[in-house]
């Protein structure tokens, strides 16, 4: 398959996708919009389930729309590769909260590779198949307000070992999903050695959300908006106290679990906001058919003819460049595999 081809099997999988998106998705978005504002942090409930999207849940799983990004998985042996995967991600993203329907949403869909690529079996028995199941929800802790974390060199949040448990204290923030009542457990990005070599340094534990120390100190806003019910928290970890089985590769392997995890999940997230901008596109054109100035259509002014085409040619790059990564991703897997 070259780079501009879909084979069968995603052809149809993108023709059912489409087929629910327009039958269920599309209907109910103003409904789940509604139950979304309704839920308040500050209500002694906090913040709880839209009823509508879960009961499309049970409709997709039912169709087989479920789990569809994780390759290389002997508990998901239909999982795409990132490159079959991709157009699928496109349709999902016209609408924000479509792909949780799937069970495709982040960060479960990178906490879920994570685990598949780097855990124990007895940590994917306990949190990876729920999971896949749609039965719990996660959440991914490396962002910290006290240091530019776009550099992961930089986090400070310790893992210290003592005896049969590490005892993890920091405070990140932008966790997305913790504000979830389905949040079960946490993928943590720390430091157990600040001695050792740069990108050493860090590591990644699993963590249960109930453990003791951990607190949700509260929901940042994103222009405004809290994004409930899963939202973007401020975390406290104040001598959280986990078993040392609950390491992820062993000490000193955070940086390299960063990269595996994040690449999938950075095609995931371009192409769901290249499916968002192929919406904002066709909402512009549609605006601009309906609106008049100066007796004419705002469609018929040369100035909109040049926005659309730029829109368009941009839209089209993005795409082309996202599927080229998803493509050099699966072959330099399947090289590595082979070596």
């Amino acid at each position: 398959m070259n780079l501009f081809e879909v084979s069968e099997r995603v052809s149809q999988l993108r023709d059912r996708l489409q087929q629910f998106m327009n039958d269920h998705i599309i209907p109910n978005e103003a409904q789940v919009w509604s139950e979304a504002r309704a839920q308040r942090w500050d209500s002694p409930e906090g913040w709880g389930s839209l009823p509508t999207v879960e009961r499309l849940k049970g409709l997709a799983q039912k169709q087989g729309l479920w789990n569809l990004f994780l390759p290389h998985s002997p508990r998901v042996p239909e999982g795409l590769s990132n490159l079959e995967y991709a157009p699928l991600c496109e349709v999902m993203g016209r609408i924000h909260w479509a792909p949780e329907v799937f069970n495709c949403s982040a960060p479960d869909t990178g906490n879920m590779e994570t685990l598949e690529r780097y855990a124990s079996e007895a940590l994917k028995d306990r949190w990876l198949d729920p999971l896949l199941r749609g039965e719990i929800r996660s959440a991914f802790l490396m962002t910290e307000p006290a240091v530019a974390s776009s550099d992961a060199t930089n986090i400070e949040c310790s893992i210290s070992r003592e005896g049969d448990h590490y005892v993890i204290n920091g405070r990140k923030w932008w966790s997305t999903g913790a504000g979830s009542k389905h949040c079960k457990v946490f993928i943590v990005m720390g430091k157990t050695d600040p001695t050792a070599a740069r990108h050493s340094q860090q590591s990644m534990i699993v963590v249960p959300a109930d453990t003791p120390g951990v607190r949700v100190v509260r929901p940042l806003s994103v222009f405004g908006y809290d994004h409930a019910p899963h939202g973007h928290m401020e975390v406290a970890l104040e001598n959280v106290r986990v078993p040392v089985d609950h390491i992820l590769l062993g000490e000193g392997r955070g940086f390299e679990i960063a990269q595996g995890r994040l690449g999938p999940g950075r095609i995931h997230h371009c192409m769901r906001s290249i499916g968002a901008a192929e919406r904002a596109l066709e909402l512009m054109c549609q605006r601009l058919n309906s609106r008049t100035a100066f007796g004419r259509t705002l469609s018929e002014q040369g100035v909109w003819h040049e926005r659309i085409a730029e829109s368009r040619c941009m839209i089209e790059q993005a795409r082309l460049l996202t599927l080229k990564a998803a493509w050099m991703m699966d072959t330099a897997e399947i090289g590595r595999a082979h070596v």
